[in-house]
């Protein structure tokens, strides 16, 4: 990992939704099991196999995890996104990771050591509470996924994807862009798809005028139009 300035981990760790509502003495005391991350573009954050001993927090950036096939295919799993975090069910299973961790831009993470997790868990049922709220997030998008891959076409899916990519405030407006977060090979594994696939369905969406391709920026002339594709 790159060497930089060394940051200060408490004033990071209260803006972490996990640890909304800590005291500072809290705080502070998982700082100590806390070591920052800082990663450029591209750097294997763990392989599929390595001891978990803590979970990460990423604080800017981009991560993908992804697994790969005998065949030497790889399938994303999640893309890690800022504030998000990963790895607490395997720390807590005491199992080795089942995927791998890359960044996909250059990143600032946090590894937060289990001993220091199990010290505030046994202090204080609101944060047992909201790291059981968390991995239940993570499983229900899971179970969403699971959904999607069995029952969506590929048009469906990318669609689906585009539409929850909108922000808030373009959920049905007209002559709106996105800027798609990571390249189309990796959003398209995200989605179970080939990229070909991928690039075909895009194709087929400009043809019907819904959408409009610019490298990673998407122009959708109207969101209510592409909507009714959904499905």
């Amino acid at each position: 990992m790159q060497a930089n300035h060394p940051i200060n981990i408490e004033a990071l760790l209260t803006h972490v939704p996990l640890f909304n509502g800590l005291a500072p003495d809290e705080i502070a005391r998982i700082a100590r099991g806390t070591r920052e991350i800082h990663a450029a573009k591209g750097e294997i954050l763990f392989h599929k196999g390595d001891s978990c001993t803590g979970f990460h927090l990423l604080v800017y950036g981009q991560v993908k995890l992804a697994f790969t096939s005998p065949q030497g295919s790889e399938k994303v799993v999640e893309i890690i996104s800022q504030g998000q975090s990963f790895g607490e069910a395997i720390m807590f299973m005491d199992k080795p990771y089942i995927v791998f961790a890359q960044t996909l831009s250059d990143s600032l993470l946090l590894h937060v050591s289990k001993a220091a997790v199990n010290t505030e868990l046994d202090r204080d049922p609101v944060f047992s509470r909201k790291m059981l709220a968390g991995m239940s997030m993570r499983l229900h998008q899971l179970m969403n996924d699971v959904e999607s891959y069995s029952l969506h076409s590929g048009k469906q899916r990318i669609i689906g994807y585009l539409l929850q990519e909108l922000p808030e405030a373009d959920e049905n407006g007209i002559n709106v862009s996105i800027t798609l977060p990571t390249n189309k090979g990796v959003i398209a594994s995200r989605l179970n798809l080939t990229q070909e696939h991928f690039s075909r369905i895009l194709h087929e969406l400009t043809e019907l005028g819904l959408i409009v391709v610019e490298g990673r920026k998407i122009h959708i002339p109207s969101v209510p139009k592409l909507r009714k594709h959904e499905g």
